[in-house]
């Protein structure tokens, strides 16, 4: 056992991590185990005290208070069914254009990523509300399976998101930094997705044929009331949570807490809310918490016992031994970072890998709150990526319809334009840090 220094025993406890993850493992207890047994090899019973540290840290963590918060009003949300209001008066508001549906998905998905954060929930809520009617209406199968894809997943970059509530702690930014830095990016995604759908049915009007006469609506002012009915309620707890964080007069906690409360008066006035839908928004809170939380835990510990192995150091060392650009550098993290994200969630990511490369994303002089936004991104992208793709099997599961290869020909067409927007946040890191820049000033 001596012969191997405590920077290979953090390589090979790497090793075993992934392996251990890739056969099926739990992560969480995996991570503890690994931590436990390598840390005691490298460093004795330190590690027994460097356990109890990491894990009192994580619970008195305030700013995690939040998650619990923000997953309860995305649910809430989800139950009061505003989505399904707004999605059938922008289809009946666009109802003489080209593409309608489309335009109405990439409307919906967009305040209902701001309103959830939760990728699953957001594709199958899109799937249900759009599916069969772009089936009814003649659309293209896969240009319609990609864009609910891509418009779902827009739920973790767009604020309040709660990858970006846990990536905030991580990375030691303030989460108001990450916030205030993924609006641009999460509102130009959306833009390029409505683009590409609106050029390709300029091409081949047959891809987004306009609504049949006999389903036009015949009183707009109805269809005015329902769009202002679905929208603005979920717009404005939205910016009263986020906008009261971005501003200031409230703490991430503190203005989760207000959306959360929120939620529950819009359920109420909706006539949505019941104590049957309470117990069950809250016991499936409890349920996403308490993997989050335990995980974060878990992984926090973890990367305590790697970085005292002095492996990143090592990692560090090597590559910025390789004398080439830091943009190469970057470019080999990034592509990690993405193959991660097709069998692992962003959760294992954030936690175990971004603690890996921060040493070395400092020591190349690189902005954190820039790097965040470009790992978000990147995760993105891989919630698109086959093999695995989570949200392939979301949308099959409401939209049995459309064939498993056709979703995935789909998807593959917004994963190259998320491409195209992480490449165009490296070229101009403006996009991401434009916005903090002029809401938090440095003095």
């Amino acid at each position: 056992m001596e012969f191997f220094s405590p920077e290979i025993i953090g390589a090979i406890m790497i090793g075993c991590m992934l392996f251990s993850i890739f056969i099926g493992f739990p992560i969480s207890f995996t991570l503890i185990f690994l931590g436990l047994v390598f840390g005691y090899w490298g460093f004795g019973k330190l590690v027994f005290y460097l356990m109890t540290l990491q894990f009192n840290m994580i619970m008195t963590e305030s700013t995690l208070v939040a998650v619990p918060l923000f997953i309860f009003m995305g649910i809430l949300m989800e139950s009061a069914g505003l989505m399904e209001r707004l999605f059938n008066s922008v289809q009946l508001m666009l109802s003489k254009t080209r593409g309608a549906l489309f335009y109405a998905v990439m409307f919906v998905s967009t305040i209902f990523a701001a309103a959830t954060g939760i990728v699953g929930a957001s594709v199958t809520i899109l799937g249900i509300m759009a599916g069969k009617t772009m089936i009814r209406s003649g659309y293209d199968t896969r240009l319609s399976a990609g864009l609910i894809c891509a418009g779902g997943t827009l739920g973790i970059l767009i604020p309040p998101s709660i990858m970006l509530v846990v990536m905030g702690p991580v990375l030691e930014i303030p989460v108001t930094d990450l916030f205030a830095a993924a609006i641009i990016p999460g509102i130009m995604l959306a833009s390029l997705y409505a683009g590409y759908t609106t050029l390709r049915c300029y091409l081949n009007p047959k891809l987004g044929p306009v609504l049949p006469v006999s389903e036009r609506p015949k009183n707009m002012g109805k269809v005015w009331y329902e769009f202002f009915m679905g929208l603005v309620p979920p717009a404005a707890l939205v910016f009263f949570a986020l906008g009261s964080i971005l501003f200031g007069l409230a703490t991430p906690t503190e203005g989760a807490g207000m959306g959360a409360f929120g939620s529950i008066l819009l359920a109420v006035a909706y006539k949505k809310f019941t104590y049957k839908g309470l117990k069950e928004a809250m016991i499936k809170t409890l349920e996403i918490t308490a993997l989050i939380m335990f995980l974060v835990a878990a992984s926090n510990f973890f990367g305590a016992v790697f970085s005292k192995l002095g492996t990143p150091s090592l990692l560090t060392d090597y590559l910025l031994g390789l004398e080439i650009n830091k943009y190469w550098i970057l470019a080999i993290m990034m592509a990690v970072i993405f193959l991660l994200g097709w069998p692992l969630e962003w959760v294992p990511i954030v936690l175990i890998v971004l603690p890996i490369l921060l040493p070395l994303v400092q020591e190349l002089g690189f902005n954190l709150t820039w790097f965040a936004i470009l790992v978000a991104v990147n995760l993105q992208t891989a919630w698109l990526s086959p093999p695995v793709a989570l949200s392939a099997y979301f949308l099959k599961g409401v939209v049995p319809q459309w064939d498993l290869k056709d979703i995935y020909l789909g998807m593959m067409q917004f994963m190259v334009i998320q491409v195209i927007g992480l490449i165009l946040i490296i070229i101009f890191p403006k996009i991401a840090l434009w916005l903090p820049s002029v809401m938090y000033p440095s003095p």
